[in-house]
């Protein structure tokens, strides 16, 4: 991790769960994090209680639903801060319906944080790390539902988003080696882990039944995430999946 030490990151979704626990770990190992989120407050909080370590956590408002707050906060990052080196695309989002008779602005809203938001954020990164020269790292937050469907009540669309965030990170590799540069990506994908996405994961009896299982933390996403970026400069992680011992799915 030495070498990215005082390099600049950014964090989507920073606000809570994982993405606060990468924030902060990242903070810890010396980097300049930008937290980008809705709800700017909880990541001002953070950096506060970052304020006495080796890096800085910037907390910078974000709509990832816009693709126009996207843009806005990445010049932000650049103007104020400096170029990009290291994107972690980790808000992801799910909402209780289903496919048979379920409510399309409900699917709308979890394709367009999903794939388009990592899309978006992942092209304007790849653009500012080519411009600078930067052999830099993007991370998409993935899970094992973008490898193998589970029978869960409720799902709907969410496996279909994470199998193309599955199908994205190797069509990226496959640009990037095109392209001849040595930016690395890597997918991420975790199974249950306990945060406040389970708050979107259906009704009751579906909170209930994720709370009985075995779950990861967040901490334990922040330790992969700095497991992959410290890997030597020739060594590229693609994938790299993550599960509770005793996980049923």
């Amino acid at each position: 991790m030495d070498r990215w030490e005082g390099k600049i990151a950014v964090v989507t979704g920073a606000s809570s769960g994982i993405g606060a626990a990468i924030a902060k770990v990242l903070v810890q190992k010396g980097l300049k994090v930008i937290g980008l989120a809705r709800r700017v407050g909880r990541v001002e909080e953070l950096a506060a209680d970052l304020a006495d370590q080796p890096g800085e956590l910037f907390a910078v408002a974000c709509d990832l639903t816009k693709e126009e707050s996207i843009l806005e906060a990445f010049k932000w990052v650049i103007d104020s801060v400096g170029p990009v080196h290291i994107l972690i695309n980790n808000a992801g989002l799910t909402k209780a319906t289903s496919l048979s008779d379920g409510d399309s602005a409900l699917w709308r809203q979890v394709l367009e944080v999903n794939i388009m938001a990592l899309c978006i954020c992942t092209r304007e990164a790849v653009k500012i790390m080519k411009e600078h020269d930067i052999d830099g790292h993007i991370i998409h937050l993935n899970s094992i539902a973008g490898h193998q469907i589970q029978n869960v009540p409720d799902f709907n669309v969410y496996p279909a988003s994470k199998f193309a965030v599955t199908a994205l990170t190797e069509t990226l590799r496959q640009e990037l080696v095109r392209d001849k540069t040595r930016i690395k990506v890597t997918s991420i994908s975790p199974g249950v882990v306990r945060t406040e996405f389970q708050e979107g994961m259906g009704g009751d009896d579906m909170k209930e039944m994720l709370a009985q299982i075995p779950a990861l933390k967040p901490k334990n996403i922040a330790q992969a995430v700095v497991y992959v970026l410290g890997t030597d400069p020739d060594v590229q992680v693609s994938e790299l999946t993550i599960r509770p011992v005793g996980d049923p799915f």
